[in-house]
C-alpha cells in the first residue's frame, strides 16, 4: 500500500512539474514574433486560451468557484465557451472554414483540430484533472516549436527579411512533420484516456458529478455552474421548474425511471441482483429527479456512475450527446469536429485503439463484470439543428469509413466480452426543456403523464395486436398523401403458436413511455420503399428521407435536405448508415401511444418529439442491430407467458460462425406517423388480409381506446 501511493505522489509530482514548464513555455509566446502574422496571431488566441485554462484551474482549486454570485458564475461561465457561439464562430479557429481560410488548406485543418482538442481543457480544469491539461498545452508547444523550426529554416533571417520589406511573412512547417505530431498524440495518449474512460464508465469512485447531485443545495442554483458545462436558460429554467414541483411528482418521475430499469431485467429474464454499479446518464436541471433516481438504485443494490459527455478525441465529439451534459454551445461546432480522427485513422491505429480498450477493460473487470448498463434520461424540444456541410471540415476517406466501422465492431465485441450483453439491460426516458416553447411548463405536465401511463390498459390492448400478428406470414404497410411507402414485412415461422410468438409486447420499462409490440423481421421477402416526409434522427433532420430494401438489406437510399444527390446520399450514409454500406431491418415494431401523438399534434411540436416517444406514434423501422442484439440467447417472455422467438435475423445469426458480421453497433428508428399511414395489415397463413390501421386510425377490434385521444 506505501509503494502504491509513493507511486502516485511520485506522478503527480511529475505532471505538476510538466504543468509548470509547459505554462511557463505558453506564456512567452505571445511576446516572440517569428512564425509570421496568420501563425503568430494563431498562437497568440491558443496561448491565450491556455492560459485562461490555468486561471480556471485555480479558481476551482482555489475554492473561489463556489464563493462567486451567479452573475459571476454566469459571466465566468460564458467566458469560457464565447469563442465557440454561434455568433462568433465564422471568426474562431474553432472554425474549419476560418482556419483554412487564415491558415491555408495544407494546415488549416490540423489547427483547427489542435483548437478543438485543447477547448477539451475546460472539464479537466473543473474535474481538476492535471494529466489532461498537460498532455494538450504540450501538444501545442509540439507544434508551436514545429512551426518554429521552419521558420528558423528559411534562408532569410528575420532580419533580412525585415529589410526587404517583408516582415510578418508565414513560413508554414511541413505539413506531414504536423500530421506525425497529431498522429503520435493520439496513438500514444489512447491508454490512459481509456483507462479513464471505462474507469468513469464502471466504477463509483469517479464521482465528480454524482457529489455534485448528492451534495449540493439544488434550491440554490449556483451549482449549475460547477460542472464546467455551458449553461443556458434552459437548464436554469429546468432546475427552477423541477424545485417548484411537489416531492410526490419528483418521486413518481424518479420512480418510473428506477423501476423501468428494475423491469427491464425482470422482462428479460436477467438477474439484477448479481448487478452493483449502474450509469445514470442526463442533461444539467434534472439533479432533484436524479438525486431521487440515485437513492431509489442504491435501495435495490446499485451504485451510480455519472461520466460527462464526450469532448475530445479519445472520447468522440457527437451532436448526439452520451453521458451528462450541459447546453451545447454550438451544435455545428460538434458537426464539423465529429471526423477529426480523419487526420490520422489507419489500420495501425485502429489497432492500437483495440488493445488499450481490451487493455482498460482487463484492468477494471472485476468493475465491468457487476456493471448493469446505462439509465438514460434524455431532453428534448431544443431547436431544431440543420447542419451544413463544410468542405474544409475534416472526413473519413472511403477506406478511413470502412476501419471506423470494424473498430466500432470490434470495441462493441470486445464490451460485450466484459459486459456481457445477456446480463445487462437499460432504461431510457424523456422529459422537454423550456426551448420547447411559451407552454414549457404545460407541456412538461403532459409528457410526465405520457410517461406514466397505465401500462396495464396498453398491456391488454397490445396483447390483442400480437395475437393477430401471430396469424401472419408478413405485414404490408402502405403511407397515404405525400407518404411513398410500401414495404412488405417477413415473420418468423412460430413452430408452436401456443407457447410462441414473434412479438415483444413492451410496456413501461426498458423504453418509457409505453406503447409498442416489436419484433427481428425475417430478412428473406423483406422488400420495398420506406419513406418520410420529415423526421429528426439523433437531432439531425432529414426531409423526404427514402430507404429502399430489398431481402432486407439497404440497397439504395436519398432525401431531400441538399440539392445535390451526392451531399444527400452522404449525409444519410453519414449518419444513418453510420459508414456502412447497407444495414438490414433490425427492427418492425407498432406505435400504440396515441395519446403522445395527439399531444405533439395539439402544442405543435411534432418535430421535436424524441424519438423514444415519436416512435410509439406511428409504426416504425429500425435499420442496424436488433433490438436483442448480444443477447439473442436469453430466453425472454410476454406476459401471457408466451416466449418472445423472433430476435435473430439472418445477420445477426451469423455470431456463430463470424461474429464480426453479425454486429452494427448502431440502431436508428425510422417512424411513420399515423397521419402519414395509409394501411397497415397482416398477411395470414391462408392468403387473407387482416387490417389493424386504416388511414391512420386502429380498426382491429379491441383497440377502439386508442382513437379515443383523437377526439
Amino acid at each position: 500500500m506505501e509503494d502504491i501511493y509513493i507511486v502516485e505522489e511520485d506522478r503527480n509530482d511529475l505532471e505538476e512539474e510538466r504543468f509548470a514548464l509547459a505554462i511557463e513555455r505558453i506564456r512567452e509566446i505571445p511576446d516572440e514574433k517569428v512564425c509570421g502574422e496568420s501563425l503568430q496571431k494563431y498562437f497568440c488566441t491558443m496561448a491565450a486560451f491556455v492560459l485562461s485554462m490555468e486561471e480556471a484551474w485555480n479558481v476551482v482549486k482555489s475554492g473561489r468557484l463556489r464563493q462567486m454570485t451567479m452573475d459571476e458564475l454566469q459571466v465566468f461561465n460564458r467566458k469560457l465557451y464565447e469563442d465557440i457561439l454561434p455568433e462568433h464562430y465564422d471568426a474562431s479557429y474553432a472554425n474549419p472554414e476560418y482556419a483554412v481560410d487564415c491558415l491555408g488548406e495544407s494546415i488549416g485543418q490540423m489547427l483547427s483540430f489542435l483548437y478543438a482538442e485543447l477547448r477539451s481543457m475546460i472539464p479537466a480544469a473543473f474535474e481538476q484533472n492535471r494529466f489532461a491539461m498537460v498532455i494538450r498545452m504540450e501538444l501545442l508547444l509540439e507544434i508551436y516549436q514545429a512551426c518554429l523550426c521552419a521558420a528558423q529554416a528559411d534562408s532569410v533571417s528575420a532580419e533580412e527579411t525585415a529589410q526587404a520589406g517583408t516582415a510578418g511573412a508565414d513560413r508554414f512547417p511541413d505539413p506531414e512533420e504536423l500530421k506525425q505530431i497529431l498522429y503520435w498524440y493520439v496513438s500514444d495518449y489512447y491508454e490512459p484516456e481509456s483507462n479513464e474512460k471505462i474507469a468513469q464508465l464502471v466504477c463509483p469512485e469517479k464521482d465528480f458529478a454524482l457529489r455534485i447531485v448528492k451534495d449540493s443545495d439544488l434550491t440554490d442554483l449556483r451549482y449549475l455552474y460547477y460542472y464546467g458545462e455551458y449553461v443556458t436558460e434552459n437548464e436554469l429554467r429546468t432546475a427552477a421548474h423541477l424545485n417548484r414541483m411537489s416531492e410526490e411528482k419528483i418521486a413518481l418521475m424518479a420512480d418510473t425511471y428506477t423501476e423501468g430499469y428494475r423491469i427491464g431485467f425482470a422482462m428479460g429474464n436477467k438477474d439484477i441482483s448479481i448487478k452493483k454499479t449502474v450509469n445514470v446518464r442526463y442533461c444539467l436541471g434534472f439533479e432533484r429527479m436524479i438525486r431521487r433516481a440515485v437513492h431509489n438504485f442504491e435501495q435495490i443494490g446499485l451504485q451510480s456512475t455519472i461520466y460527462r459527455s464526450g469532448t475530445n478525441i479519445f472520447q468522440g465529439r457527437s451532436v448526439n450527446k452520451n453521458g451528462y451534459f450541459g447546453a451545447n454551445p454550438n451544435k455545428q461546432f460538434d458537426y464539423d469536429h465529429r471526423e477529426d480522427l480523419a487526420l490520422v485513422l489507419d489500420k495501425l491505429l485502429v489497432e492500437r485503439r483495440l488493445e488499450c480498450v481490451r487493455g482498460a477493460f482487463e484492468q477494471y473487470k472485476e468493475q465491468a463484470k457487476v456493471h448493469g448498463g446505462p439509465a438514460v434520461l434524455e431532453i428534448f424540444g431544443e431547436k431544431p439543428f440543420v447542419p451544413q456541410t463544410k468542405a474544409a471540415a475534416c472526413r473519413l476517406s472511403e477506406k478511413q469509413q470502412k476501419l471506423s466501422v470494424e473498430y466500432a465492431s470490434k470495441a462493441g465485441m470486445l464490451q460485450n466480452e466484459y459486459i456481457p450483453g445477456e446480463e445487462r439491460s437499460f432504461t431510457i426516458i424523456a422529459f422537454p426543456v423550456p426551448d420547447i416553447g411559451a407552454q414549457y411548463e404545460e407541456i412538461f405536465d403532459d409528457i410526465v403523464r405520457i410517461n406514466t401511463l397505465d401500462y396495464k390498459l396498453y398491456q391488454g390492448i397490445q396483447q390483442k395486436i400480437i395475437d393477430v400478428l401471430d396469424q401472419g406470414v408478413a405485414v404490408a404497410v402502405k403511407g397515404c398523401g405525400a407518404n411513398r411507402t410500401d414495404l412488405k414485412i417477413s415473420l418468423h415461422e412460430l413452430k408452436n403458436p401456443d407457447r410462441e410468438t414473434n412479438f415483444e409486447n413492451c410496456v413501461a420499462d426498458v423504453n418509457i413511455p409505453v406503447g409498442e409490440v416489436f419484433t427481428s423481421p425475417v430478412l428473406a421477402a423483406t422488400d420495398g420503399i420506406l419513406h418520410v416526409t420529415r423526421v429528426f434522427l439523433n437531432e439531425l433532420e432529414f426531409k423526404d428521407i427514402w430507404l429502399k430494401f430489398e431481402d432486407g438489406m439497404i440497397v439504395d437510399y436519398g432525401c431531400a435536405n441538399f440539392l445535390s444527390e451526392e451531399e444527400n446520399r452522404k449525409y444519410i450514409k453519414d449518419n444513418v448508415l453510420f459508414h456502412h454500406d447497407t444495414l438490414p431491418l433490425g427492427e418492425f415494431a407498432i406505435g400504440t401511444n396515441t395519446t403522445a401523438y395527439v399531444t405533439a399534434r395539439r402544442y405543435g411540436i411534432e418535430d421535436k418529439m424524441p424519438i423514444l416517444i415519436a416512435e410509439k406514434t406511428g409504426p416504425h423501422f429500425a435499420v442496424g442491430d436488433t433490438c436483442y442484439s448480444h443477447a439473442e440467447n436469453v430466453r425472454v417472455y410476454n406476459q401471457d407467458g408466451k416466449e418472445i422467438i423472433a430476435k435473430d435475423n439472418e445477420v445477426s445469426a451469423l455470431r456463430d460462425t463470424d461474429v464480426s458480421k453479425a454486429y452494427f453497433q448502431c440502431h436508428t428508428d425510422i417512424t411513420i406517423p399515423y397521419d402519414e399511414l395509409g394501411e397497415l395489415a397482416v398477411q395470414t397463413h391462408d392468403g387473407d388480409k387482416i387490417v389493424i390501421i386504416q388511414d391512420g386510425r386502429f380498426v382491429l377490434e379491441g383497440c377502439e381506446e386508442l382513437n379515443k385521444a383523437f377526439l
